[in-house]
């Protein structure tokens, strides 16, 4: 019998108005700090999280930056309400913002996520991210990733909430952009597995 549950799904469509409510597990947000872009590199830095949800990312992000700010285009009792494309932060004013944005809205979020980061930006989205001539003529041709980071296990993703037991047929990567990395042309990454190494009991509450 097919397994049909949302986060098992390779593709899903939804709305234009929908708000792409996919929490990301915390332990793949840790994953990006601690294999991709270090953990000594951010202990002094301010980050933005500009597509909060429910705080599934801002609260591993916390764990490793020295402030955390968030913020969503929809009320769900964490951030403030602000739309990040709407209502722009002023220019250069965090170090970082890393976010998991909707992936309909993620090339309008890279655009304006390197206007208002000083040291780099990460999204993470599903690996097909990637394809398309419209990413590729909008972003990747003129301002590729510094570091494409493909999970080596699945990142499971279920609208709504996160679940310790769900399982997912689509592959996500972290897509990184470092300001001050050398530019000659993005660097592959594997994410090793860590899931159980980087997962806490109290990432499901």
């Amino acid at each position: 019998m097919q397994n049909t549950s949302h986060a098992v799904m390779a593709q899903r469509y939804e709305a234009a108005d929908s708000p792409d409510d996919f929490p990301t597990p915390p332990w793949a947000t840790r994953a990006l700090i601690e294999h991709v872009v270090g953990v000594e590199g951010v202990k002094a830095m301010s980050c933005l999280e500009p597509a909060c949800g429910r705080g599934y990312m801002s609260r591993p992000l916390a764990e490793y930056f020295s402030s955390v700010d968030s913020a969503d285009a929809y009320h769900y009792g964490f951030g403030p309400i602000r739309d990040f494309l709407t209502s722009p932060c002023r220019r250069s004013s965090y170090d970082w913002v890393i976010t998991n944005p909707p992936f309909r809205l993620a090339e309008e979020f890279v655009h304006q996520a390197l206007d208002v980061a000083r040291v780099g930006v990460a999204i993470l989205a599903r690996t097909v991210f990637l394809e398309s001539i419209g990413r590729y003529e909008t972003i990747f041709r003129h301002k590729p990733p510094s570091v494409f980071a493909q999970f080596s296990e699945r990142v499971p993703m279920v609208k709504g909430r996160v679940d310790q037991k769900a399982s997912t047929a689509t592959g996500y990567a972290w897509f990184v952009w470092s300001k001050a990395e050398d530019r000659t042309g993005p660097r592959l990454a594997w994410i090793p597995p860590c899931r159980k190494l980087l997962e806490r009991p109290r990432d499901y509450l």
